[in-house]
């Protein structure tokens, strides 16, 4: 009965990739940053290996280290979490999901007002919680949909609870998927619902992504398509839009998120267990809290070896991440263009350090040989 546990930590990139001028990341490198925070620690993770990868630099090389280790370029065009899960799963984009850094054509925009019966504020790349701010009042007096973007492939609508029940604001971002399709296919349509009174507006937990389809089967279609089980912890099934997934289960925080993947290792099952802890990058990376992001790491390995005293024989566990969002780099709040790590830890999963890779693919690759799925979708595996 074998089972791989694949954990991403959500924009924990280890330095910039060799591309990043392209999209305007030079230097950046969220693991750089976060490690000068006092709050930094990550002792178990150390001793797995992370800080032995190529082109990190948090402490001296030449420790020795329990996992099996490697740096990975990303090989599709662009820097955002679809295309990140996208080619981790074994798809590789090679074009870009359209941005809107001018706001969103008026043909998209008036589709949207029609369908809706209900107005659009803002159309501007905005911060999260800034166009609540600057927006959320005229919202409660006018009912209008504050629609915004960011450097990331999204279309973003935040509307207050009290105005548009959060029900209601599904069904909106559900309209707002069917238009957004072929040239505007735009990677993600998140509801972004919050609560308050001007001057003290907050984002609730109840966002919810609804993501482009896969254009073609990744490995949680050839796991499942096996018979096997494919589990999904936190925003994967909204990433990959239910394609491939046997069974899920949201998350409110990452503490939540690892508390539920510790409940399904105690299951039995056969296949893939995937999940996201988005905390690093939405509560902390695109608000520039290398504090916070750095806390949110220690506790992350404080929970660590209970996840290792979990993994049986069989069991395999992988720690990625789907792209960069350096808090450090105040010229931006958007994801940065970055190599991701991979730690791969498990009783019968030799310890070495593997270099640099070419593509996030190869964690498919690797999954799909472990659990003897035929590989059909590329990637080079890894043990």
């Amino acid at each position: 009965m074998k089972r791989v546990f694949l954990v991403v930590l959500d924009s924990f990139g280890i330095g910039e990739l060799p591309d990043a001028d392209q999209y305007g990341d030079l230097t950046t490198n969220t693991l750089r940053s976060v490690s000068k925070s006092s709050f930094f620690h990550m002792p178990n993770m150390k001793k797995l290996g992370l800080f032995e990868i190529d082109g990190v630099s948090v402490y001296e090389k030449g420790n020795s280290f329990s996992g099996r280790i490697c740096r990975m370029k990303e090989a599709s065009k662009g820097k955002d979490t679809t295309i990140g899960h996208w080619e981790i799963a074994g798809l590789v984009s090679k074009k870009p999901l359209p941005t809107y850094p001018n706001g969103f054509p008026e043909e998209v925009i008036s589709a949207f007002e029609q369908k809706t019966g209900r107005k659009v504020l803002c159309n501007k790349t905005y911060s999260g919680t800034k166009v609540i701010a600057d927006y959320g009042e005229e919202h409660l007096k006018t009912g209008a949909l504050i629609v915004y973007t960011s450097a990331d492939s999204v279309f973003q609508i935040a509307a207050h609870e009290e105005v548009v029940p959060v029900e209601t604001l599904y069904e909106y971002c559900r309209i707002a998927r069917e238009i957004l399709q072929g040239e505007h296919g735009v990677g993600r349509v998140i509801a972004r619902p919050f609560i308050g009174t001007p001057g003290a507006f907050e984002r609730t937990p109840r966002r919810h992504d609804f993501s482009l389809c896969p254009p073609a089967d990744t490995m949680l279609d050839l796991i499942k398509n096996e018979g096997m089980d494919v589990l999904a912890v936190g925003k994967i099934n909204d990433i990959f839009a239910g394609k491939g997934i046997t069974e899920y289960v949201y998350t409110s925080s990452n503490e939540d998120g690892m508390d539920k993947m510790l409940a399904w290792m105690e299951r039995e099952f056969t296949g893939l267990c995937f999940v996201n802890l988005v905390d690093f990058d939405m509560l902390y990376g695109h608000r520039n809290d290398v504090d916070g992001y750095a806390k949110a790491l220690s506790v992350f390995d404080e929970r660590l070896p209970e996840m290792i005293a979990k993994l049986r024989e069989d069991d395999m566990l992988i720690i990625t991440a789907d792209h960069g969002c350096d808090p450090g780099y105040t010229v931006s709040t958007d994801h940065s263009r970055e190599h991701t790590p991979v730690v791969m830890y498990g009783a019968n999963v030799p310890n070495a350090n593997l270099g640099t890779r070419e593509t996030f693919a190869d964690i498919s690759a690797t999954v799909l040989k472990w659990l003897e799925v035929k590989n059909t979708i590329g990637g080079e595996p890894m043990i």
